[in-house]
């Protein structure tokens, strides 16, 4: 009689799958709380202990770490010397291995989970078994996710056996299970400090100092993407162990790599806002953005700050989408748009707008590495960490800023300012945009020069009005590094500007600021995007 080996965490689907096993003539051997359901379920099992002779121990700690365990794994079928050894040391061989990890990563998700708690979550006999198994896959079925349990009761109904490709498929998965598994734990230890006190009550969880040594990265796909920024491009979306992959389709086509990379964008800049807040992303990059009374007048007034530009953009939002901003974005062709949830009522309204991609939250906000960003380059990895407009999370004026002209600026002004700060950071560098206190007026991205970047938000400006920048706020993402930036945000209309300092021409810049009788706030923080 075949045996199988069950010890799994996650029980989804076990008592059907064990009974097929045993209608397929296998015994079936298992652990603790795995044996207690399948008992509970009127299936034959025999319990770990009477295949080793040792009761589960230790709380659990050593249950399956046993030469009649791990022999029955790893004897190669086509060696008569290991099926001897088997033979001679009673160790009866194990056909099938269906084991799933402590849930570690569940645990490690809630930062209050005490240390000693997590410890007891690093499953050890769990990965051994799997390893072995996976090693010795041709004569050992592994299996470590209960969506390939049909596929196993299906493979073992062939004539002829599972197939050696169906077995060596099995013994990939279990080797990037126990990987992912490893990466989770170091990336979470990495967090654990000591505090001297011997015992492990010593050690708590913080925030990292600094960017480890050593960063693993496993990453599992989610799906294949039509292709990437260009049709001859190969793309995917992968998903780190654990985390959540960014977005969740309500409707529409299928995503691509530049739906997502915009969607990206557009909901970092929707979050920026605790009040009502909208924003129309083209190619990454904001071509309108707005507070409001509610997201249905945040939404049009962030279209209509670019109104050409919004035709076929991507729309974020910091409020659920309700009936009355439904009816605004299909008023106008969107590709897609990100909330934090849609009412029915709104469902209904935006289903009209079949093809359009409309997407929420994936999983709760903060999770998927969210303190780091990673980027390619040729040879390696950047790393660094996410940038954070923390200076603006209090209203303005606050110390950590400087009014470094002869005029402070008006109340109305510093709301302006703070406004236009909390955009300028999430624009491609090099960067000046124009605003008011609720929205984007002109936007000047990704030029090689501020005053090409005054002179695209001007050319924009005028498209809409002129004179529209009169009396704005302007904020560049970094210093002017001479005077001719700020004579040209000046000569545009604006009356206050905000940027980072720490120029050597800073003086000059100063009192290039005083001659045109504007308000200057140097911030000390740059927000370079590239």
């Amino acid at each position: 009689m075949p045996r199988a080996l069950l010890s799994v965490s996650d029980k989804s689907g076990l008592v059907e799958f064990a009974r097929g096993l045993v209608e397929r003539g296998f015994d079936l051997v298992s652990t603790g709380g795995t044996a207690r359901t399948l008992q509970q379920a009127g299936l034959p099992v025999t319990a770990i202990a009477d295949v080793t002779g040792f009761p589960e121990m230790m709380d659990g700690r050593v249950k399956t770490l046993h030469p009649l365990v791990h022999g029955g794994i790893l004897a190669r079928r086509d060696r008569p010397d290991d099926l001897a050894s088997a033979k001679a040391h009673g160790i009866t061989l194990i056909d099938l291995v269906i084991v799933n990890l402590y849930p570690f990563v569940h645990a490690a998700s809630n930062p209050d989970t005490p240390f000693d708690a997590l410890i007891e979550e690093i499953d050890i006999g769990g990965p051994s078994m799997v390893r072995a198994a996976a090693k010795n896959f041709d004569g050992v079925l592994v299996v470590v996710s209960p969506g390939d349990y049909p596929d196993v009761l299906a493979q073992l109904d062939r004539h002829d056996g599972p197939s050696r490709e169906f077995r060596f498929e099995l013994a990939r998965k279990a080797f990037a299970h126990t990987g992912q598994y490893d990466t989770a734990i170091a990336s979470t230890l990495r967090t654990v400090v000591s505090s001297g006190v011997s015992g492990s009550g010593g050690f708590t969880r913080q925030a990292s100092s600094g960017l480890p040594s050593t960063l693993p990265v496993e990453l599992r796909k989610v799906r294949d993407l039509r292709y990437g920024e260009n049709p001859h491009q190969r793309a995917a979306l992968y998903e780190g162990f654990g985390t959540h992959p960014g977005f969740a389709v309500l409707q529409g086509k299928e995503l691509s790599y530049t739906n997502l990379l915009d969607l990206d964008a557009a909901a970092r800049i929707a979050m920026e806002f605790s009040e009502p807040a909208a924003v129309v992303i083209k190619h990454t990059n904001p071509c309108g953005a707005a507070t409001g009374r509610d997201a249905a007048d945040a939404y049009m007034r962030a279209r209509d700050a670019d109104s050409l530009a919004a035709f076929g953009g991507i729309v974020g939002l910091n409020r659920p989408i309700d009936a009355a901003t439904a009816k605004a974005i299909v008023s106008t062709f969107i590709e897609a748009v990100t909330a934090p949830s849609v009412d029915d009522d709104a469902r209904a309204i935006l289903a009209t707008k079949a093809n359009m991609r409309v997407v929420v939250p994936a999983g709760p906000p903060g999770d998927a590495a969210s303190d780091v960003e990673l980027r390619s380059i040729v040879g390696g990895v950047l790393v660094q960490d996410r940038d954070v407009v923390r200076e603006a999370h209090t209203s303005w004026p606050v110390d950590t800023l400087k009014v470094v002209t002869k005029r402070q600026p008006t109340a109305d002004e510093w709301q302006a300012l703070r406004f236009a700060w909390r955009i300028c950071a999430h624009v491609k560098s090099n960067t000046v945009i124009f605003t008011a206190a609720d929205r984007t007026l002109a936007i000047g991205a990704g030029q090689m020069s501020r005053v090409d970047a005054v002179r695209v938000a001007r050319m924009k400006a005028d498209t809409v009005r002129a004179g529209l920048l009169i009396g704005s706020a302007a904020a560049s993402d970094a210093f002017f590094p001479f005077r001719d930036g700020l004579d040209a945000v000046a000569e545009a209309g604006s009356t206050a500007v905000i940027q980072p300092g720490g120029s050597v021409r800073d003086p000059e810049v100063i009192t290039a600021a005083d001659e045109h009788g504007l308000a200057m706030v140097f911030t000390g923080q740059r927000h370079f995007r590239h």
